[in-house]
């Protein structure tokens, strides 16, 4: 794909059922600059029309080796279309680019299958609801004991919320400060500063405070009517205070402001019960995502996930580090870590 194509994949992704905001041009760029990642994003053309496409990066990775990922640093990815002939010449072309470049694998981070002879794997789910159609209606959609914590947040604790881009520092630190408390990897502050200014009507950034004091952020995406709180953080000390369930429950009522009918809380990992259990709080079931990942002959696929036993004793030390520290390192580290 060329610049020239640009317009017209990304229509072609907002037609697809399965298009996401990860699929399109702007994740493409963020990703691009922040990251420095190669994009390789293969179309299939019939015409003038595109039928069928495969975004990938191209990762050269310390840890992990060459890989090409469908979508680095996103929860959904994968190829587009259901043109078979089209979706099955952009498998052969994507199996010839990772032999050219020596990758050990093509990583794809599909809702649903579509490649044959490629194995499935099955450890993460992800979390999908319908809206109401007013704002002032989500709370009462909630279940009760959500319903409830949301209340004594607002009511008991005096949480309040604020909707502004001039947030987005503010709501990086708190982020960081929970990636750092659960021994995982932050994404640069960059990555943030691209995302939000290549989505100019498709995003919201909150801040929940209490007595003034930042205690709570969220950056949420909404693409085709479809609203996924991404990158979220909170002071752990204010925990007491309902924070998480006030933080999406205002995140709710603004996206239905906004235009969005369907909340996606994104994906968890199975056996990260601590995160499934509070989606499922929420109102939320749980639905497998159908990843794939091809490893050439030959070669063996790397292991960066968190559950791999080499970053065990990282993921140990990381949250007695200084906060300056693992947010230097996190930025530089998930350069090869695609999250």
């Amino acid at each position: 794909m060329t610049e020239a194509d640009w317009a017209d994949w990304d229509q072609f992704v907002r037609d697809d059922p399965d298009g996401s905001l990860f699929h399109t041009t702007a994740w493409m760029e963020s990703v691009r600059v922040a990251f420095g990642q190669k994009p390789v994003y293969l179309i299939a053309l019939r015409g003038a029309d595109v039928v069928a496409g495969l975004p990938l990066f191209e990762i050269k990775s310390l840890l992990g080796g060459h890989m090409l990922v469908s979508v680095p640093y996103a929860i959904y990815g994968g190829p587009l279309g259901d043109d078979v002939d089209a979706l099955r010449a952009l498998q052969d072309r994507a199996y010839e680019h990772a032999d050219a470049v020596g990758a050990r694998t093509i990583d794809l981070r599909c809702a649903r299958a579509r490649w044959t002879g490629v194995p499935v794997n099955e450890r993460y789910v992800t979390f999908r609801r319908g809206l109401p159609d007013r704002p002032e209606d989500c709370l009462a959609a909630l279940p009760r004991k959500a319903r409830a914590a949301a209340r004594l947040a607002c009511d008991k604790h005096g949480l309040c919320v604020s909707f502004d881009d001039g947030h987005l520092r503010a709501v990086w630190l708190l982020y960081c400060r929970s990636m750092r408390r659960l021994g995982s990897l932050n994404y640069p502050y960059g990555f943030f500063r691209e995302l939000v200014h290549r989505t100019p009507k498709g995003h919201s950034v909150s801040l929940v405070s209490h007595r003034g004091r930042p205690v709570a952020g969220l950056v949420t995406f909404l693409f085709n009517g479809v609203a996924m709180p991404y990158f979220v953080g909170a002071d752990e000390r204010f925990g007491h205070m309902h924070t998480s369930n006030f933080v999406y429950l205002t995140a709710m009522e603004r996206s239905v402001a906004m235009g969005c009918r369907t909340f996606d809380f994104g994906r968890s990992r199975r056996d990260n019960l601590g995160a499934c259990a509070f989606k499922r709080n929420q109102g939320f079931k749980a639905e497998a995502l159908q990843y794939q990942a091809y490893t050439p002959p030959g070669r063996s696929a790397p292991n960066l996930t968190p559950t791999n036993p080499r970053f065990g004793l990282a993921r140990r030390i990381w949250p007695a580090l200084p906060s300056t520290v693992t947010r230097w390192m996190g930025a530089w580290l998930t350069k090869h870590i695609p999250g």
